[in-house]
Formats: structure tokens, C-alpha cells, sequence
């Protein structure tokens, strides 16, 4: 049977991905940590407040555990980064260091890392980014994803270590305000459009990137672990995207349910960030490998957000 250690659980992914967890292999078998002790988690998760830098204790949990699948989301992300940008390189990449280090010398531990389109750069090609292409990421966070990558396939290489990977696209979901992300915007429009019905939006109106309902993301990240390893030819990270909209794009599509709503726009440094980052993503590897199909687009998105949200919000008042 599965156990299952989770790193950053209480991060945007990692509040959808541990009840996801829990549901396939059963609440006991789920260990969610994280350096806070939040609450956005239900009543019987099991949860340890843990340092991801504290080596030691992660050992510690894995082998009194029998822990067979590790899923290390903790990080920095791209804005909160460059404003630290030594501290987000030394938790990005001396985690994820020591959680290979630790799979290396324990047989059979699948280990998931997310990765981001934060590994692209100005030279990237814009349009149906390839799954091999050109990358100068412009960010710490995105220099840090890139040698993670790098590092993942040396391990899976070198010591057979069975790590797999998504570079996430900008997520969006419900259950978690934004966390420090250049696409986060793409969350707190519902939000704002809900509470007050307008938004200032740090992001030019034509500014279009590759984006993913959160339903999507975790269904995509449970069916890359848990297809055939024969199956995984990418032990970088895949290509992976649910849809490319614009400031603009999400805001029309908010409209259609809240006529009253409007936008406006104040671009500030994370235009740079997202000008560096692709309009669409080929994601060709992730369907062939492992069969990957989004299920929503834009409006879908919006009609389901704003329907999770009013409950969640009039609750919160």
C-alpha cells in the first residue's frame, strides 16, 4: 500500500492535492507538511509542521512511515523570489537536493517535483513552446526550476531514482488566495470581481499566458504518477497546459456572469517576468506518453470558480 509524503502542503497545489491524495489512497496513508500550521486543510489530515530544508526529519518521517511516494512542492514562486533572491534559490534547489539525496539511498520511493514555464526566457520560441527548446529563464525562480530539471534527470540517470515532473503553466483555483506567482492575478480577478466588481490588474491587458484549472492540474498530476514508469520517456519535467488567455480574455469571460464588473490595468515588474514567458505551450509528450487531456477552457473555468466562490466568500463574512 501507498504512503504518501507531502512537502508545501499548504500552498495553493498542495491544498488541492491532498485531499485528492487522500481520496485515491486513504486519509491515514497521507502525511502533508509544511514550515506553518494552517488550517485550509480538513480536521483528520494527518499534518506535521515541518521545515522542507530540515533534512534530518524528513528522513526521519520516510523511514517511520514507510513513505513509498514523495510529493515536494515546497518553494518560492517567481514575484515573491526576486524579492529575496538568494532565499528562494537556497529553499528551491538545497530541498530538492536533499529529497533526491534521501530517494537515492532509499529503493523504490517515486518522487514528484513540480516544475513551471518559469524555466523559459526571452529566447524561447512564444508560440507552442516545444518540449525541447531554448531556456534562459530572466528569474531566480525560474533558474532555480531549470537546475532542478537538470538535476532530476541526473538522478533518474545516474541512480535510477524515479522522479517525474509537470512544468505548471499559471494555476488557478478556490480553495487558496494567491501565493506569490506572476500568473496569480488570474486568481484574485475572481475574487475581486465577487467582492467589488472591479480589478486592477498588475499585467498589460493583451499579456496572454499559458494557464490551468486546478481540477486539471491535480488530475494531471495523479495520472503522471501513477502511469506505467515504462511509459515516462521525460524525466525533466513535461510540457503541460490547459489553456492561453489575456487580462482581458478572463475578464470578458467574467462578464458574461457579472455584467456590472470592469478592469483596469497597472502594469508593474511582473510584466517583465510574464514577458518572458510563453503565449502557448506544446504539450504533444504529455498526451503521448501518458494519454493527457484538459477537460476545461475559459468559460468553464470562470462558470465553475464563481460558483465555488460565492459560498466560500459569504461564509467568510
Amino acid at each position: 500500500m501507498d504512503r504518501i509524503l507531502i512537502t508545501g502542503a499548504l500552498g495553493q497545489l498542495g491544498t488541492e492535492l491532498v485531499p485528492a491524495l487522500q481520496e485515491v489512497y486513504g486519509t491515514d496513508q497521507v502525511i502533508a507538511t509544511d514550515i506553518h500550521n494552517g488550517g485550509q486543510l480538513s480536521e483528520n489530515t494527518r499534518f506535521v509542521v515541518l521545515d522542507a530544508m530540515d533534512a534530518k526529519t524528513i528522513t526521519q518521517i520516510v523511514d517511520r512511515e514507510k513513505i513509498t511516494q514523495i510529493y515536494h512542492l515546497a518553494a518560492i514562486l517567481s514575484a515573491r523570489g526576486e524579492q529575496n533572491p538568494h532565499h528562494a534559490w537556497e529553499l528551491n534547489m538545497t530541498s530538492l537536493l536533499n529529497i533526491l539525496e534521501l530517494c537515492r539511498n532509499r529503493s523504490g520511493i517515486k518522487l514528484f517535483w513540480p516544475s513551471s514555464i518559469g524555466v523559459f526566457g526571452e529566447d524561447t520560441p512564444r508560440f507552442n513552446t516545444p518540449q525541447y527548446t531554448v531556456m534562459n529563464p530572466t528569474t531566480v525562480y525560474g533558474i532555480s526550476k531549470l537546475a532542478g530539471e537538470k538535476w532530476c534527470t541526473y538522478y533518474y540517470k545516474k541512480h535510477k531514482v524515479d522522479v517525474r515532473s509537470i512544468r505548471y503553466p499559471g494555476l488557478i483555483g478556490y480553495r487558496s488566495l494567491p501565493g506569490g506567482g506572476t500568473t496569480d492575478y488570474a486568481v484574485d480577478i475572481y475574487y475581486k470581481a465577487l467582492e467589488e466588481e472591479r480589478f486592477n490588474c498588475f499585467l498589460a491587458p493583451e499579456t496572454k499566458l499559458p494557464m490551468m484549472y486546478m481540477p486539471d492540474a491535480i488530475r494531471a498530476t495523479l495520472e503522471l504518477m501513477q502511469a506505467e514508469e515504462s511509459k515516462i520517456r521525460v524525466r525533466s519535467s513535461y510540457n503541460v497546459s490547459g489553456m492561453s488567455f489575456s487580462p482581458a480574455e478572463v475578464a470578458a469571460s467574467i462578464q458574461k456572469h457579472i455584467p456590472d464588473f470592469s478592469i483596469s490595468y497597472q502594469p508593474d515588474y511582473r510584466q517583465g517576468i510574464a514577458n518572458s514567458w510563453p503565449d502557448s505551450i506544446d504539450e504533444s509528450y504529455a498526451r503521448d506518453d501518458w494519454g493527457w487531456r484538459q477537460a476545461y477552457d475559459l468559460d468553464s473555468m470562470t462558470a465553475d470558480m464563481l460558483e465555488n466562490l460565492r459560498p466560500r466568500l459569504a461564509r467568510a463574512i
